[in-house]
């Protein structure tokens, strides 16, 4: 049990000491960079989606 004890106790000291945590600044430039990313992605994929779609409909309508 000392083990689970000392580790636990080493994960709270490094998280408290070790770790260099973001700026709220920093964080929100962060957060929106991803959001953009991720905007970006899922219109790219959508509009792949939408040429797929659109070819392969046209294309089975053909027969």
């Amino acid at each position: 049990m000392d083990k689970v004890k000392n580790y636990i106790n080493d994960i709270i000291e490094e998280m408290r000491f070790k770790v260099s945590w973001p700026s709220f600044a920093e964080l929100q430039k962060s957060s929106v960079l991803v959001l953009v990313g991720s905007m970006l992605f899922a219109i790219v994929v959508g509009a792949m989606d939408f040429v797929y779609d659109t070819a392969l409909g046209w294309f089975y309508s053909q027969f």
